[in-house]
């Protein structure tokens, strides 16, 4: 039993490195949470000498927690208007329309 938990913890806690480095925001927290599980399962299971691994997941779990809380309350999302490219679109009108109306006069 504990070495299923060691290898759910472990990949887990990769798994939610992973989407904590991705702009996944809140859905990081679902194998975060699985792996603080299963992590504290692990610690549960394990003797003396065998809780350094366990403590060491626990402790990135966490860690990867605060990031994607932090990251989540402190970034604000913002679209910027592009005002440079909405004049080059309104010059590309523009200009399609006078080829538009040059092709028609030539007919």
């Amino acid at each position: 039993m504990r070495k299923l938990f060691l290898i759910l913890a472990c990949v887990l806690t990769v798994f939610a490195l992973l989407l904590t480095v991705l702009p996944f925001d809140t859905l990081a927290f679902l194998p975060i949470g699985l792996a603080i599980a299963f992590s504290l399962l692990l610690l549960k299971k394990s003797n003396d000498q065998q809780k350094k691994l366990p403590k060491i997941l626990l402790t990135i779990s966490v860690l990867c927690s605060v990031f994607v809380l932090g990251k989540t309350l402190l970034i604000k999302d913002e679209v910027a208007q592009d005002t440079q490219f909405e004049k080059e679109k309104i010059e590309t009108k523009v200009e399609a329309k006078k080829e538009l109306e040059e092709i028609e006069g030539l007919e």
